[in-house]
């Protein structure tokens, strides 16, 4: 299988592994111990998508990988809050009043705003321990995890009424 075929597929499967969270705890038919062996699946995969893709070397390894769990623990914290307001939409769908639908649209885009912030600050983190043509690489793996999770998360999630 070529390699552009397995980064594909990983793409989709930590997509479908975030999604089937997503689901599980819309409808709340999930018990937390399962989300988290869920969250720590696409933890692993995620981890192994980006050491695939970045071929480290063992002095930029030993510098990149703390940077990116820390990384990774904000941004784990931005997806709960977005997880959150996807709730907060799903449980209201039916019912979305003016005042509702303003809240999680300034919500959304606070979050929004908050995975900017940290996306630029993290830079010059991960600039000291890689090259600039890795840390873009980098960037753009995260970018590409981010759109497919949001395709796939729009597919899903109906146009409020």
């Amino acid at each position: 299988m070529k390699r552009n075929n397995i980064v594909q597929i990983m793409f989709i499967s930590i997509a479908v592994l975030f999604l089937a969270g997503v689901t599980s705890a819309q409808q709340g038919d999930e018990p937390s111990d399962n989300m988290q062996i869920l969250r720590e699946k696409i933890h692993a995969d995620k981890k192994l998508l980006v050491a695939t893709n970045l071929n480290l070397t063992e002095n930029e390894a030993k510098e990149f990988w703390p940077v990116y769990d820390k990384y990774q623990k904000e941004l784990m914290a931005l997806n709960d809050r977005a997880l959150r307001n996807i709730d907060g939409y799903a449980a209201n769908a039916d019912k979305m009043t003016d005042d509702l639908a303003k809240k999680i649209v300034k919500d959304y885009l606070a979050i929004e705003n908050d995975r900017q912030k940290l996306r630029q600050s993290y830079l010059s983190k991960f600039a000291k321990a890689l090259p600039y043509m890795k840390v873009m690489r980098y960037y753009q793996i995260e970018n590409k995890i981010q759109a497919v999770i949001n395709y796939e998360a729009a597919k899903r999630i109906p146009l409020v009424e």
